[in-house]
């Protein structure tokens, strides 16, 4: 299988679901209520909020599929034998 297939298979459910999981957590949070550790406000705007941490979502399920990918790959080359 190409880089470029592979790369294509873990990163396009993992930003739709990046997706779902900003649409979760923002229905229950609002953004300009954020604070650095509890302290300070974050101060950023809501743009700003929404699309770092849809970045960071996007990233973690990104990194949770990459390394499935790596864990199954032995699996997958044993059964295709």
């Amino acid at each position: 299988m190409s880089f470029t297939l592979r790369a294509l298979l873990i990163a396009w459910p993992a930003f739709v679901m990046a997706g779902v999981l900003e649409m979760l957590v923002f229905a229950v949070v609002d953004p300009a209520s954020l604070t650095w550790f509890g302290h300070e406000p974050i101060g950023w705007s809501n743009n700003a909020v929404y699309s770092v941490t849809f970045l960071i979502f996007w990233a973690a399920m990104a990194t949770a599929g990459a390394i499935t990918q790596l864990l199954a790959e032995p699996l997958i080359s044993s059964s295709a034998r």
